[in-house]
């Protein structure tokens, strides 16, 4: 984290870890119906490069800035959004709805973070969701003043990823 003026929460990692996963955890269970989900270790290193999946990201502005991100392969951002809607969606068919789901999936999270954050007064702003999708794409985030954070998550079939990189 920078050491400048700013009043910036100190991020007590053991403490944000388990606020992001039991966030992560409750937004599945309550919004999507996936009450299974396996919490992965945080020394798996996961992947960065990615091939058929899709990304949303939401940015935090303030006094603390960021970038919060949901990855996952495509066919299971469908059955996210297929359990948003309660209704089977298909790939090729409802695109915008799926894109849709991840950012609001995302801005949720997002706002749980900024919530965390500002337990201490700061004033954080969540900005839209963005999409990204592709065949084969790579992620990169963070320096060295920064705090950067990856979460697993698996289902019965599948697995994604949450991050979140503060500054």
């Amino acid at each position: 984290m920078n050491s400048d003026n700013r009043i910036v929460p100190p991020l007590q990692p053991s403490d944000f870890v388990r606020s992001l996963t039991n966030d992560v955890l409750g937004v599945f269970s309550s919004m999507v119906g996936m009450h299974d989900l396996l919490p992965l270790p945080l020394e798996m290193g996961f992947l960065t490069h990615f091939r058929s999946n899709i990304t949303s990201m939401v940015g935090l502005a303030g006094s603390c800035s960021g970038l919060i991100c949901l990855h996952a392969p495509l066919e299971l951002a469908k059955d996210f959004a297929s359990g948003m809607l309660r209704r089977e969606l298909a790939l090729d068919y409802d695109e915008c709805i799926i894109y849709d789901a991840m950012g609001e999936l995302a801005n949720v999270i997002a706002g749980a973070v900024k919530n965390y954050l500002s337990i201490t007064g700061t004033d954080i702003r969540l900005s839209l969701p963005s999409i990204f999708t592709g065949n084969k794409y790579t992620i990169s985030t963070g320096s060295n003043e920064t705090e950067n954070l990856t979460l697993g998550f698996a289902t019965t079939q599948n697995c994604f990823l949450v991050s979140a990189t503060i500054n």
